[in-house]
């Protein structure tokens, strides 16, 4: 059994209460890494292209404002 598995037995186990503070502490987990995982993209210029690409699409007219 792998280590995904185990966690999916033991979560199905969890009551609501339980189940609704996992839920809690798990999207907060995510969004913490993801940020993580941004800053390191941006760090090394990952990001670079995308963010040229929007400039001169914004200089062009292409955007609007939301």
């Amino acid at each position: 059994m792998t280590k995904i598995q185990k966690l999916e037995q033991e979560i199905q186990k969890l009551d609501r209460k339980d189940l609704a503070s996992f839920r809690d502490w798990f999207r907060k987990y995510d969004s913490d890494e993801w940020d993580c995982q941004i800053e390191k993209d941006i760090n090394v210029g990952r990001l670079d292209k995308l963010a040229e690409e929007a400039l001169t699409a914004h200089k062009a007219g292409k955007t609007r404002e939301i």
